[in-house]
Order: structure tokens, then sequence, then C-alpha cells
């Protein structure tokens, strides 16, 4: 069984076989209570549509900016459920378990957001074609392009996710963290009103948010632009490259057990 106790097999299908049943297990636990996804898809929707006519009147590129601002907004808040897969563990105190298994802190780590990964690439791909559909967002040229931004993004994501959950000490600590770090990082990047017309000091802030390199790459991505994608993609990847490094490091010294950190 995957939490028996035994010498760790470092084969390649080995190592599939357990993040695979990882995988399985939270994709259940994630399917049994949507009401988080469901919302993350549902408020940006709302949102689209009734702003779209102050946008429009507003800006030149309103109907992109709308588009790309509130999907990049509503992805930022999904750390939380990166960050509850892993902290819910210590609540019911399995982490310990799960830590003395065959796998390794880093196929903990990826099994445990396998599922998020995917369900954060949905969201955010459903937003695109309901842009397209509902508020006139023109179809974008490439969308392999679209597609490869958005899961780097995801990527992202769940790796600051990860690092939340190795360093919070209870959910109501990560739901105030993820919550107000989103707005900010959200709203900083441009999510909301374009940089152009914020103040000059949030201009200079905004290069510290991965909010405005994400919105970046997307607007990117979404123009066809693949040579623009490149630099906020990289960041974005040399990010989540060192985020998840460092969760991983955490939990595998012991950084997540049940009690305090």
């Amino acid at each position: 069984m995957l939490l028996d106790p035994a010498p760790r097999r470092l084969g390649v299908l080995d190592a599939l076989h357990r993040i695979g049943a990882l995988a399985r297990h939270n994709l259940i636990i994630r399917l049994r209570d949507p009401g988080q996804m469901i919302s993350y898809v549902a408020m940006p929707m709302v949102l689209m549509l009734v702003l779209k006519p102050l946008y429009v009147r507003a800006l030149d590129q309103g109907v992109a900016q709308i588009a790309t601002g509130l999907m990049v907004m509503f992805s930022v808040f999904a750390i939380s459920m990166a960050g509850n897969a892993i902290l819910s563990e210590r609540t019911w105190r399995t982490w310990d378990r799960l830590r003395v298994s065959r796998a390794p802190a880093f196929e903990l780590l990826i099994g445990k957001t396998l599922p998020l990964f995917v369900v954060m690439i949905a969201q955010q791909a459903i937003l695109i074609v309901y842009g397209c559909l509902a508020i006139g967002l023109p179809v974008p040229p490439s969308p392999p392009l679209v597609l490869l931004a958005i899961v780097i993004w995801a990527f992202a994501l769940l790796s600051l996710g990860a690092v939340l959950a190795t360093l919070v000490r209870s959910h109501g600590e990560l739901s105030v963290i993820s919550d107000v770090g989103a707005l900010t990082l959200s709203s900083l990047g441009g999510a909301l009103v374009p940089l152009s017309i914020m103040p000059g000091w949030a201009q200079a802030a905004a290069h510290v948010s991965p909010g405005y390199y994400a919105l970046d790459m997307m607007q990117a991505a979404v123009r066809g632009d693949a040579a623009g994608v490149v630099p906020s993609a990289a960041v974005l990847l040399v990010l989540g490259l060192a985020a998840g490094a460092f969760a991983a490091r955490r939990l595998a010294r012991g950084w997540g057990r049940g009690g305090l950190l």
C-alpha cells in the first residue's frame, strides 16, 4: 500500500504510481466540495458582464482589460485552494502518515497540487472562452500560446500556495493572507485598473507583483504576441520553481508536521 513504511524506490513508474494515487485521492476530495471552484468561475463571469460598459467607454482595449484582468485576479484567489489542500492534512493529523510513506516530499507536493493544477487551467480556459462568447473578446490568433500562458501562471500560483501552506499555522491565517494578498497583488499588477492611469508609486510597486507579469503575459498571449509572452513567462517560471523548491524543502525537513511549525 502507498502508506506502508518501506524503503523508498526511485523508479519512474513507482513514482508515477504514488503521485497518481495521491492525485486521485485529492481529486475526490475536491469534487466532493466544489463550491470554491464554482465561485471563482461564476464571480468573474458576472463581473465581466456588469463592468464591460464602463471599461469599453473608459479604455481603448477595455474588453481585453476586463477579461484578462478578472481572470488573473480570481486565479490569484485560488491560491487558498492550494494552501488548504496541504494544510488540511495537518488539521486532520494525517500529514505525518504521508511523510513516513514511500513518497518523498516532492512527490507528496505534486500529488497534492496536481488536481488543483488541472482545475486552475480549466478555470482560466473557461473564462477566456466566456470572454470571447459573452463580452466580445477577440478570439486569440494562437490558442496554444494562450494555453501555455495559462499553464505557466497556474504553476506559479500553485507553488506560491504550497509555500503559504508550509508557513501558516491555521486555515484562518491562510485565508487572511491569501485573500488580502490576492487582492493586493492583482490590483497592483493592473488587473482592475491599467498601470498607465495608476499613481506613480503604484506603477513602481507593480513590478514586484506576480500579478503584473501574469497580466502582461496573458494580454500578450491573447494578442498572439509570442515575443511579448517570453519575458513575463520567464519571470513566473523562475518564481514558480523557486517557490516549489522552497515548499518541498520545508516539507522534507518536517516543517509541515501536524504540530506547530
